[in-house]
């Protein structure tokens, strides 16, 4: 095998499942028994989620709650970047967002990560918002893979397997 072997490394979120996650957390906040009165919602503007209550732990249990679907939807909680609640007049707020794509300085890890504990022949290069991880063995990039597997600042996928 001459040729060089690749794969792209990428974080991506299906946004119609975040969609149904979002969807459904608003349809328990309204029907739970323990979020009447307390001015409980969730809402979705654009790229933030705003999460509001009249006090820090409701706020803090409706995050859970959005949390749990977003699980159950099968959405790494990795890709959730979450605020601290903070009062607003009566009521206590919390932002969040979803985060995409593999930022700079997390870029620059992985590819430090490979460089030291990968094996020896592999290369891997920055492009925009993923990475691209070459070798002439198949073998070196799965055990990049399995290496990438534990890496613990962002939720990874591999694409582009040739």
């Amino acid at each position: 095998m001459a040729s060089e072997s690749t794969f792209d490394v990428v974080s991506k979120v299906d946004k119609q499942e975040v969609a149904n996650a979002l969807n459904q957390a608003q349809k328990e906040v309204a029907q739970r028994y323990d979020f009447k009165g307390v001015g409980a919602e969730i809402d979705f503007s654009g790229e933030k989620i705003l999460l509001k209550a009249n006090s820090e732990e409701r706020v803090m249990a409706v995050m859970d709650v959005f949390e749990s679907k977003l699980i159950k939807r099968g959405i790494s909680l990795k890709s959730l970047d979450a605020g601290e609640p903070y009062a607003s007049g009566k009521e206590y707020r919390l932002e969040a967002s979803i985060k995409e794509g593999i930022a700079q300085d997390v870029a620059k890890k992985i590819n430090k990560l490979i460089r030291d504990e990968g094996p020896k022949g592999v290369k891997s290069t920055i492009q925009g918002d993923e990475l691209r991880v070459s070798s002439k063995s198949r073998d070196d990039l799965q055990a990049v893979m399995a290496l990438l597997r534990k890496f613990e600042d962002a939720d990874l996928q591999f694409v582009n397997m040739r």
